[in-house]
């Protein structure tokens, strides 16, 4: 019993032993471990003891500058948060908006309000964290070394909220988004801008639609609200502007209109331009009430929500640009030329354009922002009054100016006379004389007097009568009364049959208009009687006795008389040759009348006593001319010679007064009708 006891307990000291011989392998194996791990924290040591080296401080301190910190943690926190956010709208900032225009607009103001913030908050967050500063420079919780790297941080993060630098909270982000929608706006005004051709329509109440469609309008309007949120909009404008005013002129180039740069020096006068000014009227025409109605349009649709100084400042600007003061300098450039009747019918033309279009002008451009279109307008239609009535009253003074001058040395009609009876018909027409009415009633109202009814008349009257005054005054200085006697002729009937029927016509009455038939009838017959008329007188009969006995006696007495005639008609048919009667219909009367005076009485005398000279040796020196060659000559009168006219200038060095209207241009004979 005992060594059963003993047993046992050997066998349990041995357990037990067992145990702790595991024990003290396992400790082995520990420590074994555990010295490794020493050694690495023993390495770790001097890197910790740096790290917390700054902050050396009782746990009191510690403990107060605490809860600074999670004062600044919040704000700091929300910042960096926001950062954040701003880099996530990169991506969808730098694509191309015209896939989704609003969806763009709408991240970009996400960044706008995202930018507000971070300027907003930016230097509460700097406040905080400057406190936590202060507080552990008071408190010595940190070394001045560590202090002084968070000041030198803080300062250049305060810096950053300058005006200037503010910007680059978004590293250039917000910039490149207003570069993207600046080119959007610039590509939907550019694809959608077409130059507009021409119109052939007649219609005067036509007004062009909006160029542009509604849903680019749209896109435009809603651009340009972000560009007014960021006060960008002048680029916006500046944009607009090059634009459309890009597309109006490319609608006027097609109309060739080179012509505007034309200067006072590089044309004579008024005549050299004049088709020129026909297709003005009718460009500026097309350029306001189509154009510029249009472009006026389109700023109000576009720009409306912004204010009507701002639209009516870019369509002011458009207008410019296009080419509306071009228009406007031509016709000064008009003004400037040369004074003379075309000039006036032309200036005449300019203001009845200009007057077509005084509503649509003071619609488009009546804005304080045209204040320069509306000057240069004032200037030229002043300059086309003065002008007109300048030219106007000046050619009564230059038609009396002509009468001191010589009349053509052929007869014939004076192209002043034809030129200046035409242009009072012209002036009282249905397309001048309402518009000349008008500007002398303006020009009068000017200089405070009253317009009379009979102003124009009556003046139209005095003209034709120093007209009339002048053919008496010309006629008497013929040497040559029977050139005279042409003279008048011609003239008389010139009027009678180029006034018949016209509202010059009318006006002088139809008294007026016989007594110039009247006149041309006696001059007629005075030239027939004084010239030709004499020259069958000379083929008398008297004494010609044919019997046996007396016919070496009326030999002798047809060779005299016939040597007679053809002296006479020889030295009246040269005489004559260089004649002119312009008008046909009375070149042709006037050659009859003579052949009726002369050929028949020449044909009966030489039927009759022809045979006693014809058969003599010297024939041909009495015989001369037959019947029919005398016809031919006759008729072969008066007709106008291809080369230049004979001169009709005054006697004066000048045919100007005061730098008035000159009709010297005028001084020849008219084209032989």
């Amino acid at each position: 019993m005992a060594s059963v006891k003993k047993v046992e307990k050997l066998v349990s000291a041995s357990k037990s032993l067992r145990i702790s011989l595991d024990k003290s392998k396992a400790l082995g194996t520990a420590l074994e471990k555990a010295g490794s791990s020493l050694d690495e924290i023993n390495q770790r040591l001097p890197t910790l003891e740096a790290a917390v080296r700054p902050i050396r401080a009782q746990k009191e301190a510690l403990a107060a500058v605490g809860g600074h910190i999670d004062r600044a943690v919040g704000p700091a926190a929300a910042v960096l948060k926001v950062f954040d956010a701003v880099h996530g709208l990169e991506k969808s900032l730098l694509s191309d908006p015209r896939s989704d225009l609003s969806g763009y607009l709408s991240v970009l103001k996400r960044l706008e309000e995202a930018l507000r913030f971070l300027a907003d908050n930016c230097g509460l967050a700097i406040e905080w964290l400057e406190d936590i500063v202060e507080y552990m420079e008071d408190n010595r919780v940190a070394d001045d070394r560590y202090l002084s790297n968070l000041k030198m941080s803080l300062k250049t993060l305060r810096e950053l909220q300058t005006d200037e630098e503010r910007a680059r909270l978004d590293g250039g982000l917000l910039e490149a988004a207003f570069n993207k929608l600046e080119s959007e706006f610039r590509r939907l005004l550019t694809e959608n801008s077409v130059p507009l051709p021409m119109s052939s329509s007649s219609s005067q109440s036509l007004i062009a639609p909006s160029p542009l469609p509604v849903s680019v309008v749209q896109k435009l309007q809603a651009i340009i609200g972000r560009f007014i949120a960021n006060n960008r909009l002048e680029n916006c404008i500046s944009i607009y502007i090059e634009v459309r005013s890009s597309n109006v002129r490319a609608s006027l180039q097609a109309l060739d209109l080179d012509y505007l740069e034309i200067s006072v020096s590089e044309f004579n006068d008024v005549q050299s331009i004049e088709g020129y000014i026909a297709q003005w009227g009718k460009h500026l025409e097309f350029a306001v009430k189509h154009l510029f109605e249009a472009e006026y349009k389109l700023c109000n649709d576009v720009f409306e929500r912004i204010g009507l100084d701002v639209w009516m400042g870019c369509f002011a600007r458009i207008a410019a640009q296009a080419g509306i003061l071009a228009f406007l300098q031509f016709g000064k450039t008009v003004t400037e030329s040369k004074n003379n009747p075309i000039k006036m019918l032309k200036l005449l033309d300019i203001f009845a354009s200009l007057n077509k279009l005084r509503l649509d002008f003071n619609r488009l451009f009546g804005g304080t922002a045209c204040i320069e279109i509306q000057n240069l307008t004032r200037d030229l239609i002043k300059s086309v009054i003065d002008g007109a009535c300048e030219i106007f009253w000046d050619v009564l003074v230059q038609v009396e100016i002509q009468r001191k001058a010589s009349p053509p040395a052929d007869g014939s009609v004076p192209r002043s006379v034809s030129f200046v009876t035409d242009f009072c018909n012209r002036l009282l027409g249905d397309d001048y004389k309402p518009i000349l009415t008008q500007v002398l009633v303006i020009h009068r109202s000017w200089k405070k007097e009253r317009f009379q009814e009979r102003l124009l008349t009556d003046s139209i009257i005095k003209i034709i009568r120093a007209i009339e005054l002048n053919l008496e005054t010309w006629s008497k200085a013929y040497d040559d009364t029977i050139l005279s006697y042409l003279f008048l002729m011609n003239n008389h009937w010139h009027l009678y049959k180029h006034l018949r029927g016209t509202k010059l016509a009318n006006l002088l009455g139809d008294s007026w208009l016989r007594e110039q038939e009247q006149y041309k009838e006696y001059y007629a017959a005075n030239y027939l009687r004084e010239s030709w008329g004499k020259l069958p007188s000379l083929l008398s009969r008297e004494g010609l006795i044919l019997f046996s006995g007396g016919r070496a006696t009326a030999r002798d007495l047809v060779k005299k008389r016939l040597k007679a005639f053809n002296e006479a008609f020889d030295e009246m048919y040269k005489k004559q040759s260089n004649w002119v009667v312009g008008e046909k219909d009375l070149r042709e009367k006037t050659c009859q009348l003579i052949v009726q005076a002369i050929v028949p009485v020449y044909r009966s005398y030489m039927q009759n006593y022809g045979p006693l000279v014809e058969q003599d040796a010297s024939s041909s020196k009495y015989a001369k001319y037959t019947a029919q060659s005398l016809e031919k000559m006759l008729n072969s009168l008066f007709h106008p010679k291809l080369s230049k006219y004979s001169s009709f200038k005054g006697r004066q060095s000048s045919g100007k007064v005061n730098n008035g209207v000159s009709l010297d241009q005028y001084n020849s004979s008219p084209t032989a009708t």
